[in-house]
């Protein structure tokens, strides 16, 4: 979803023409020079047509991302693919947006014009319910695309409006709010209103420009900042005709603004630039103290560039880190200067710093603070990916790309990135060949991300190539990893008396050398599963209560959700269904807090089964359904393609359906398959809380998500005119719902489905 923005100033006229235009154009450009405010309008829009899309308005900020190979799956990423098949980003967006209808916000193309204009061309032909809002400098040239040109805020006039109605103007309020933000007590005069009116208009009503000259007021006049306005164009301007191009007016100010700069602060602007979508105190102090500015300095060095807003607080993520970013334009020109001063040296330790992060996060992942180290690993998606491309584009770097590829593996597994992980593991094994230490690890967690794409074949013979080198080398602790990666392969490819020897082999060889961690804590959770389907339950929960322990004693979570799940299983099989029940509801909710698509679309799985056999067949439909909505959210088969598993759910659904019939089964697997994947884990947890939609969001069956919104039109008064335009759909079409839903509850007239939307409401309070 997008942020909320907030303080948008102005910008009627252009909503009210965006709402206007987006109904009748697949894809709008907002187009227009940097700085204008692009983003910000985009955002308003978004926000404020979200009603009309039913499947929801998808953010997908491009600033931070450098590699054109990475857009696809960064779409992925934002809409909540966490694909892990060995199908292309591509594929999976196509067969994720077929069906859907959705706004796709993509904010600053234009550094990845071609590829943007090429993918939405792709997905616009394939999902006929799909609209784009695209915000670039430039059009992308695609067939259909409606551009929209941004243009400044409307100027003041000083000469024909008198200081009281100045106020109303939409640059002087933005001038205004961001100068009362860095100066609480200013009070603007009348004399400060002209001073402010005469500012906007130099300033050609650039927001961003605006927004710049305004942090001055901390330390300036409204009249001091106009008259070195007038001084730094009147130098800019020298020798030229006329009024200069609005970018140069712009950067012109962003000059202006590093010329006060302390030349601490210049540099540290500059050094910031290295960065990718944000960045924390400790980053900056490591990445940026050197040649002239000691690590304690960067603290002061920051708060006076937040002070004259070059950096931006950026409080989204709710991390107990504080972060900063820059905006585009401002990281464009603090690029600019580190290229003229050479950047091959803050790139380096741009570089270490955060392979030293993902070696250092590794080793805490086993433990209590692995949700903090979650929260902080997914802050910095955009700059590990920039110090992986670093690595594998740098000469003599590729074997510090195999180390940082391979220790980013708790990440690539357990927070839902297992193909991007393949990606960047396939690059890094093609580019350094030469057997060693950091090959081999590289191998066996290359494989274990390959089993989980299907590829068992593939995933043998990586692991057989590390067993090789450890074979020769002594290198026990590895062995044992990629003999225990082996055994997952056999067990997802049915042999599972093969996949009961390699694991018992990898388990025995982790203990003798004292070796624990996440994965051998899997490795446990792969043989329970094993040993149930060997029919010998009591050694299952044995292991699985081991594993528990395992987990319970070192704070670990991830692993332990899995744990629990395998437990449920060798639980259920065993009749025990209240402590199954238990075990997969602890265990949902523990993959929530890591967002792993995998391990909640089996526990929903998990649960259904377990209220199957329990008798409660309308729950058990209903979580079907809410599982098999997730599933293509990861890419690959149901249930990783496993034979025992998928034929454990064909006997849950057999059963379900020949108790309920029919008919019932189907109206409660649809309501389940429309659940959001937040509101399917509250449904699983019986805890609605948990899931929080706006209360007109909330599905009411038997309607589908745009029925109920038609059907809260229709209590509204609306007619069918009015409802198409609401929800930028076409009458025909607002007609052909409100035909379905008065089929649908067997009603004759609006009024009564007035009443049962009313009578819902009551019923869903109570």
């Amino acid at each position: 979803m997008p942020a909320e923005v907030n303080s948008f100033i102005g910008r009627r006229r252009e909503m009210a023409e965006m709402k206007r235009v987006l109904p009748a154009a697949r894809i709008v450009t907002l187009t227009g020079t940097g700085g204008v405010g692009k983003t910000r309008l985009a955002l308003s829009v978004a926000g404020q047509t979200q009603r009309a899309f039913a499947d929801g308005v998808w953010l997908i900020e491009l600033a931070a991302l450098r590699d054109f190979t990475l857009l696809e799956r960064t779409v992925a990423d934002a809409v909540g693919l966490r694909d892990q098949s060995t199908s292309s980003p591509r594929e999976v967006l196509v067969s994720h947006l077929r069906d859907k209808q959705l706004l796709l916000v993509l904010d600053n193309c234009e550094h990845l014009a071609d590829g943007c204009a090429a993918l939405a061309v792709v997905l616009l032909a394939a999902a006929p319910g799909l609209r784009i809002l695209a915000t670039s400098r430039h059009a992308l040239r695609i067939p259909g695309e409606h551009l929209f040109g941004v243009r400044p805020l409307p100027l003041p006039d000083p000469d024909r409006t008198s200081p009281g109605e100045l106020v109303d103007n939409e640059a002087m309020r933005l001038f205004v709010e961001r100068a009362t933000a860095v100066a609480p007590d200013f009070v603007v005069s009348d004399r400060d209103r002209v001073m402010i009116a005469r500012i906007c208009r130099r300033l050609d009503g650039l927001p961003l420009a605006i927004e710049l000259a305004a942090a001055r007021l901390r330390v300036l006049s409204p009249e001091q900042i106009l008259h070195r306005l007038d001084d730094r164009f009147r130098l800019l301007s020298a020798g030229t005709r006329g009024v200069m191009p609005r970018h140069q007016t712009l950067h012109a100010v962003i000059d202006w603004s590093y010329q006060l700069c302390s030349p601490p602060e210049q540099a540290l602007w500059a050094r910031v630039s290295v960065f990718a979508g944000g960045f924390d105190l400790e980053a900056a102090e490591a990445v940026c103290a050197a040649d002239g500015i000691e690590p304690q300095q960067v603290i002061d060095l920051v708060a006076g560039l937040v002070d004259k807003s070059i950096l931006t607080r950026d409080d989204q993520n709710n991390a107990t880190r504080l972060r900063y970013r820059q905006l585009d334009t401002i990281g464009q020109y603090g690029q600019e200067k580190l290229r003229a001063a050479g950047a091959q040296a803050l790139r380096q330790r741009h570089h270490d710093y955060y392979l030293g992060l993902a070696e250092r996060a590794a080793v805490e992942w086993f433990g209590p603070t692995q949700p903090e180290v979650f929260a902080r690993i997914r802050c910095e998606h955009a700059n590990l990916r920039l110090a992986l491309e670093f690595s594998l584009s740098t000469p003599n770097q590729a074997r510090t790309g195999l180390r940082l590829a391979a220790a980013l593996y708790f990440y690539w597994l357990g927070c839902g990135f297992v193909s991007e992980g393949r990606h960047w593991l396939d690059r890094a094994l093609a580019m350094d060949t030469e057997p060693s230490r950091q090959r081999a690890n590289a191998l066996w967690t290359n494989a274990h991300l390959v089993v989980l794409q299907g590829d068992a074949p593939a995933a043998m013979a990586m692991a057989q190539e590390c067993r090789d080198w450890t074979q020769m080398h002594g290198e026990e602790t590895t062995l044992a990893y990629a003999i225990s990666v082996q055994g997952a392969a056999a067990w997802f490819s049915g042999d599972v008396r093969r996949a009961q020897e390699l694991l018992e082999d990898a388990l025995a060889r982790f203990e003798a050398q004292g070796e624990l961690s996440g994965t051998v804590v899997m490795v446990h959770v792969a043989l329970v599963g094993v040993t149930v389907f060997q029919g010998d339950l009591a050694r299952a929960v044995a292991l699985g209560r081991h594993a528990l322990a395992l987990c319970e004693r070192h704070g670990e979570q991830w692993a332990r959700a899995y744990t629990l799940y395998a437990l449920a299983l060798a639980e259920w099989t065993r009749g025990e269904l209240a402590q199954a029940d238990t075990h997969a509801r602890e265990g949902l909710r523990g993959m929530h807090t890591f967002h792993d698509t995998v391990g909640t679309a089996s526990l929903v799985e998990r649960l259904a089964w377990i209220a199957g056999t329990d008798g409660e067949y309308e729950r058990a439909a209903v979580l079907l359904g809410a599982a098999r909505q997730i599933w293509p959210l990861i890419g690959g088969e149901a249930l990783l393609g496993s034979s025992h598993y998928l034929a454990a759910q064909e006997a849950c659904e057999q059963q379900t359906r020949r108790t309920l019939g029919d008919d019932a089964f189907q109206a409660a697997f649809a309501r389940g398959a429309d659940f959001d994947t937040d509101q399917a884990i509250a449904y699983a947890l019986q805890q609605p809380t948990l899931a929080t939609p706006a209360a007109n969001d909330e599905p009411i069956a038997p309607l589908t998500r745009r029925e109920q919104q038609v059907a809260e039109l229709v209590t509204q008064g609306l007619t069918n005119k009015a409802i198409a335009a609401q929800l930028m759909i076409s009458r025909r079409t607002a007609e052909t719902h409100v035909e379905n839903i008065l089929n649908k509850l067997s009603l004759a007239t609006r009024t009564q489905v007035a009443t049962w939307v009313a009578e819902q409401r009551d019923i869903l309070n109570l």
